[in-house]
């Protein structure tokens, strides 16, 4: 009985340092709010302004959608932009992957099979999910983030992200 109830205090305890050994994708640090290590940061930051942008480029043909849409491409192949350049003027190892993930693809897939209200909603629904990521990916970097450019970049992109969330909401259901 003592072995098990020290067992699981050292579990507890150790908790933390595993979670920030595993990758962001996870989910993991997210939900306990640790910020994502450098590489897992610049990755999931590409995959989701790729995923905004394609997304946002199947969206254009709708009226109801393609303010919105635009200013997605517009902003999210601007933030791309300046990942990329941060990243090489940080001579940082990681690079910024050109293509979306799994994940990301699936979801475009789903995207191009739908068409009319079902493409609509969907899309809303990606949107605000993106965002509501993206928000918690930089907020969580901004604050413990291991490289100090990155760490401003991501402050200073959080009222971009927060305002495209307000203008994902208001998208028509």
């Amino acid at each position: 009985m003592k072995k098990a109830c020290l067992l699981a205090a050292a579990l507890c305890f150790s908790t933390p340092v595993l979670a920030q050994s595993l990758s962001e994708k996870t989910g993991l640090n997210s939900m306990m709010g640790i910020a994502p290590k450098t590489g897992d940061f610049i990755q999931s930051v590409a995959w989701s302004d790729l995923f905004e942008i394609q997304s946002s480029q199947m969206a254009l043909s709708d009226p109801s959608l393609k303010v919105f849409a635009s200013r997605m491409i517009a902003d999210h192949q601007k933030t791309s932009a300046e990942l990329k350049q941060l990243v090489s003027a940080n001579n940082m190892a990681t690079t910024p992957p050109a293509s979306v993930d799994d994940t990301h693809k699936r979801k475009l897939d789903t995207l191009h099979g739908l068409h009319g209200d079902g493409f609509v909603r969907q899309y809303r629904k990606d949107q605000i999910s993106a965002h509501e990521d993206a928000l918690s990916l930089f907020r969580r970097y901004a604050k413990n983030g291991e490289n100090e450019a990155l760490k401003k970049w991501a402050g200073d992109t959080i009222p971009t992200l927060e305002e495209h969330l307000k203008m994902a909401e208001s998208l028509p259901e």
